[in-house]
């Protein structure tokens, strides 16, 4: 099934509730890619620590609902802080525990990453262990489906079939940015972390980068985000960059499979998303078949040879050959406005 993502840049109208210390954020003024990953990295390392069994209060402050009770984001359940915290369950609504959404096996239990805030969320306990440590992705055929409607089951998003578990759309902006976070916080920090099907150390791999923008672009940035970024700011003394500023994401992944130079031909789609064996990019008949110049580049600008064929609607690239990562696509024929597109491979 062809996964097409929006190919315009996306626009983050919201206006945070509450804004970042002044100059929070100069280093980073300007930057983007790994610079920026890495000026942002400085800005939000060495972070007050928080004991692990500090969470438990922390949470009061950082995941309450309106009414004082416990915002869960993986069950419809209803929690009194303290009261009702994990012990033994049996079933949904028994009790919530502490969540590590980034899940704490992939960094072998280590601190400080086994207790930052950023990342650990008051889920409920069956839910959560029925969430385990899958990878997060999306779901179309689930093997169960929690009170608030979160799901487990395989894959559907192009790029990986494994089991996976599927939050509510309202919070999958949330986990994306919550990603972002521990791929910015721990950047060059990973060493020795296992990992697993959905990252490399503390870097998404293709697939979920391709999928954690879309979430990211698909559920913008909420009061709920803006007010807990502040209260964990409050207690950990660093905050999370997109949260703050939601276009640090696309300014250092790119928009995996966008037209990212808006003054020249951005009239063009390109599938699938992540990219495999093929990359088709439809340019709806604007270029002719014949003295299309076509080439490919990794970001550094080395070129590769990939085959290719074409008609009179889009162009059909041989990606098997080339290495996971970025590349940029080139469609150029004279007399024609040139197209650059990113994608994800």
């Amino acid at each position: 099934m062809k996964r097409l993502l929006n190919l315009l840049p996306v626009l983050f109208a919201l206006q945070a509730a509450t804004q970042p210390p002044s100059g929070y954020y100069n280093a980073a003024s300007g930057l983007s890619g790994t610079a920026l990953q890495s000026a942002l990295h400085s800005i939000i390392d060495d972070h007050t620590v928080i004991s692990y069994s500090g969470l438990w209060s922390a949470f009061q402050t950082t995941d309450d609902l309106p009414n004082g009770r416990v915002w869960d984001m993986y069950s419809n359940c209803t929690w009194t802080f303290v009261t009702d915290q994990c012990g033994n369950y049996n079933s949904e609504c028994d009790c919530y525990n502490r969540e590590h959404s980034w899940p704490k096996s992939w960094f072998n239990d280590q601190a400080p990453m086994n207790s930052d805030l950023f990342h650990i969320y008051p889920t409920d306990g069956w839910v959560n262990n029925k969430r385990g440590n899958y990878p997060f992705g999306t779901v179309s055929n689930p093997t169960y489906v929690s009170g608030n409607g979160s799901r487990v089951g395989n894959c559907s998003y192009p790029g990986y079939s494994g089991v996976v578990f599927e939050p509510l759309n309202e919070y999958k902006g949330d986990f994306a940015r919550t990603y972002f976070y521990m791929s910015v916080r721990y950047y060059g920090e990973d060493a020795g972390w296992p990992g697993s099907d959905q990252v490399t150390g503390s870097q998404l791999r293709p697939w979920a980068l391709a999928m954690m923008l879309e979430w990211h672009a698909n559920d913008p940035v909420s009061t709920k985000e803006t007010e807990r970024n502040e209260a964990v700011y409050a207690l950990q003394n660093n905050r999370n960059p997109f949260i703050d500023h939601p276009e640090y994401a696309l300014q250092i992944w790119g928009n995996p499979t966008a037209v990212d130079f808006t003054a020249i031909n951005s009239n063009i789609r390109v599938y699938p998303v992540p990219a495999s064996e093929y990359c088709i990019v439809d340019h709806n008949g604007y270029y002719t078949s014949r003295d299309l110049s076509i080439s490919v580049t990794d970001l550094s600008g080395r070129q590769y040879t990939a085959s290719s064929t074409a008609d009179e609607y889009s162009v059909n690239i041989n990606t098997g050959s080339l290495a996971p990562g970025f590349y940029i696509i080139s469609l150029q024929q004279a007399g024609k406005m040139p197209a650059f597109v990113r994608i994800i491979k």
